[in-house]
């Protein structure tokens, strides 16, 4: 049970327009190089300063459960390693977390087939800010100083785009993913786009996040 997300998406009641992205896409392939042009620009003209990347993995860029890349999606992972060669960060409930995968073995070998780092946290998604924040922070090439210069790329919206709201960072959702969710994850996940949906004909828009170096 993730709990982060039971607790977390309680502050939906008040806050509904937590759950919205910044910016959707049908699949990774359709993500911007560099991300930020995936938002809009800023009122003086210029894109946000995006300066890392947050990776979800599970039907963002593999199939879940699985610890490689997507074929069709190589070319573009390629692409990301290229513009962000320090500052790429995968963030998953399945691989690295405490719970999920205690030895982490899934972590190692998910980040040997990426050839990028895989966040090891105790606790998940959504909630789990300020251990990407310390990552961040122990990585100075990377040149992370504030939540508003990271990227939440992901494909749930009541754990990725939350967690990018709820931490003043920018969302990417990807609407459709690898495969399509079946059972219970296929419920919520239905949930989540018919909420989405909602929010957005009810006129919702997600925070901007907050830049103070403006």
């Amino acid at each position: 049970m993730n709990v982060s997300a039971t607790l977390n998406v309680l502050r939906l009641i008040f806050n509904p327009a937590l759950c919205l992205p910044h910016s959707t896409i049908s699949n990774f392939n359709q993500l911007p190089v560099p991300v930020s042009k995936a938002f809009p620009k800023t009122p003086s003209g210029e894109y946000p300063d995006i300066r890392a990347v947050v990776l979800d993995k599970d039907n963002c860029f593999a199939v879940p459960k699985e610890n490689s890349i997507y074929p069709d999606y190589e070319e573009k992972f390629r692409s990301l390693r290229t513009a962000y060669p320090h500052s790429l960060l995968i963030v998953s409930n399945s691989a690295g977390t405490s719970t999920s995968d205690p030895t982490l073995s899934h972590a190692s070998l998910l980040s040997k087939n990426t050839e990028i780092p895989v966040l090891s946290h105790r606790t998940k998604k959504p909630g789990c800010k300020d251990e990407i924040m310390r990552w961040f922070a122990a990585h100075p090439e990377t040149g992370v100083t504030h939540p508003s210069q990271v990227a939440v790329v992901g494909d749930r919206l009541a754990t990725d785009i939350l967690m990018a709201n709820v931490s003043g960072m920018w969302g990417v959702w990807i609407r459709e993913g690898v495969t399509r969710p079946l059972g219970v994850e296929g419920f919520f996940v239905g949930l989540e786009k018919g909420l989405a949906g909602f929010l957005v004909r009810r006129g919702y828009v997600p925070p901007v996040p907050a830049n103070p170096f403006e």
